[in-house]
C-alpha cells in the first residue's frame, strides 16, 4: 500500500462516553494534527484507550457473584494474588517435606561432621549410617531426630518461596529476543536462583548445623547469641562461598533436567502428577551425584575449630583425612532425603501452576457467560 493511499476514518458516537469520563483524560486528548481524507482535523481515534477503559468496566461489572464462586470453587482461586499463592504451596510443601525427612537430615549432619565435633579430639574418623542412626537414639531418645528442624523449617519457607519466585523472574531475564528459553539461561536461571535463595537464608542454616552437631545448646537464641558474642557477625556466614558454589550447579542442573524433561514428554504426560514427580527424581538424582562433595566441604568449613578456611584447603584436607569417600560421607541418608523433598517441593510448584491456570480459564469463563448474560 502506498503512503499517499486515502484513509477513510467512521466515527460512532457513544453515548456517555468522552474525555471527561476518563480517569486518565489527557490521554484520550490529542496535540497532533490528524489528516483524514484531505481535511485536517484536531480529533485523535483513541481506540486502545476505549478498548481498555471497557476491558476494566466490563471485568468489574460482570465479576462472579458470590453464589457463583459457590457453585464454582476453583475460580476462588483466582482472587489470590498468583505470586502469594506460590508462595504459599511452596512454604507449606517444603515445610512438611522437611518435617518428613528431618530424621535423615540429622544422620546425616552427624556422618558428615563427626570427625569434627567438639571436644571430640580422639574420636574415630568415620561413622556408618546405621551407627550414627542408632547414636542419636540412644544418646537423645527419639526427639532427637527432629532436634534442630524447628529453625530448618523457618529457613526453608522464605528459602523455597524466593528460590522458586527467583527461579521465574531469572528465567525472564534470560529469555533470548525470540522470547525462548536456552539450555544455558535455563542453567544460569537455576545458579542465580539458587544463590540468592542460600545468601538470604544462610544463617539460618549455620544456626540449625550447631544446634543439631554440638553439644550443650537446646534453643536457637542460645547458639545464636554465644556466636555473637565468641566469634562475631561474621561466624554466621562461614562456609558461604563453598555453599554458593555447591548451591548453583545443584539448583542449575536441577531445575533444568526437570524442565527440559518435562519439556520433551508427549503432551498428555506432561500434566500428570506422577510424571512431576518421577522427573523430580531424575533431576534430582542426577544434580545429587554431582554436587554433593562440595555439601560436604561446606559442613564442615561450618564447624567451630575448623582447620579448613577455604575450600581449596578443605578438599585436600578431606581427602587426606578419609580419602574420596570421605566427600561422600553421608551420601545414602541425604541422597534418601533429597529425592523425596525435592520431588514434593517440585511437583507442588508444578501443580499449584496448573490449578493457577485452570481457575483463572474458570473465572473468566463466568466473566464471559454474566457478559452474555
Amino acid at each position: 500500500m502506498s503512503n499517499n493511499t486515502p484513509t477513510t476514518l467512521v466515527w460512532r458516537e457513544i453515548p456517555g462516553l468522552g474525555p471527561d469520563n476518563f480517569t486518565e483524560p489527557d490521554r484520550c486528548r490529542s496535540k497532533y494534527w490528524w489528516r483524514c481524507s484531505g481535511v485536517s482535523s484536531r480529533r485523535r481515534p483513541t481506540f486502545a484507550c476505549i478498548s481498555l477503559a471497557e476491558k476494566k468496566r466490563e471485568e468489574k461489572e460482570f465479576s462472579p457473584t458470590t453464589a457463583q464462586l459457590l457453585k464454582h470453587p476453583l475460580a476462588m482461586v483466582a482472587l489470590v494474588p498468583k505470586d502469594g499463592a506460590l508462595f504459599a504451596a511452596g512454604a507449606m510443601a517444603g515445610a512438611f517435606a522437611k518435617t518428613v525427612i528431618a530424621p535423615l537430615d540429622r544422620v546425616k549432619l552427624l556422618m558428615q561432621t563427626h570427625g569434627l565435633r567438639a571436644g571430640q579430639d580422639r574420636v574415630k574418623k568415620g561413622i556408618g549410617f546405621i551407627e550414627a542412626l542408632t547414636l542419636i537414639g540412644k544418646e537423645e531418645g527419639i526427639k532427637g531426630y527432629w532436634k534442630g528442624n524447628l529453625p530448618q523449617v523457618i529457613r526453608v519457607i522464605p528459602y523455597s518461596a524466593v528460590q522458586l519466585f527467583a527461579y521465574e523472574a531469572y528465567k525472564k531475564l534470560f529469555r533470548g529476543k525470540d522470547g525462548e528459553l536456552s539450555i544455558i539461561g535455563r542453567l544460569a536461571a537455576g545458579a542465580c536462583a539458587g544463590m540468592t535463595s542460600t545468601f538470604v537464608t544462610y544463617p539460618l542454616d549455620v544456626l540449625r548445623l550447631r544446634l543439631a552437631v554440638e553439644p550443650g545448646y537446646k534453643t536457637i537464641t542460645e547458639v545464636a547469641v554465644n556466636m555473637l558474642r565468641e566469634e562475631g557477625f561474621a561466624s554466621f556466614y562461614n562456609g558461604l562461598g563453598p555453599s554458593l558454589i555447591g548451591i548453583a550447579p545443584y539448583i542449575a542442573v536441577n531445575f533444568c533436567v526437570f524442565d527440559l524433561v518435562k519439556k520433551a514428554l508427549p503432551e498428555k504426560y506432561q500434566k500428570r502428577t506422577e510424571t512431576s514427580i518421577a522427573t523430580a527424581l531424575v533431576s534430582a538424582t542426577v544434580a545429587t551425584v554431582m554436587c554433593y562433595p562440595l555439601d560436604t566441604v561446606r559442613r564442615q568449613m561450618q564447624m567451630k575449630g575448623s582447620p579448613y578456611m577455604t575450600v581449596l584447603d578443605a578438599f585436600p584436607g578431606i581427602m587426606a583425612r578419609d580419602g574420596l569417600v570421605g566427600l561422600y560421607r553421608g551420601f545414602v541418608p541425604n541422597a534418601l532425603k533429597t529425592l523425596p523433598n525435592s520431588s514434593i517441593r517440585l511437583t507442588t510448584f508444578d501443580t499449584v501452576k496448573r490449578l493457577i491456570a485452570a481457575a483463572e480459564k474458570e473465572y473468566q469463563k463466568i466473566i464471559e457467560h454474566n457478559c452474555k448474560k
